[in-house]
């Protein structure tokens, strides 16, 4: 799961527009540039079954969907933030 994750850039790029409140799909693909619509649904859609996002649909209409981060969600990003810290202590004493 960590490899699946961690080795998606775009995983993360997700959890920090989460993060500063951009919760839609499509707001998601306008916010970066080279996400495309694709990638990013095969990105949320891996992290929903691995339960670190959870997909919460609005019966409206037009349908809204948006994304947040579950409980088990927030325990495997602060993971993933200290192998992010760890791999930029090794960089610098390199």
């Amino acid at each position: 799961m960590v490899e699946t994750i961690y080795g998606c850039k775009w995983s993360l790029t997700v959890y920090h527009l989460l993060a500063n409140g951009i919760k839609r799909p499509g707001e998601m693909v306008r916010s970066v540039e080279g996400l495309t619509t694709k990638v990013l649904n095969e990105c949320l859609r891996k992290n929903v079954a691995f339960g670190i996002l959870e997909r919460i649909a609005y019966h409206e209409i037009p349908p809204r969907v948006e994304y947040a981060v579950t409980p088990f969600g927030r325990k495997f990003i602060r993971v993933l933030d200290a192998l992010e810290r760890l791999q930029d202590e090794i960089a610098t004493e390199a």
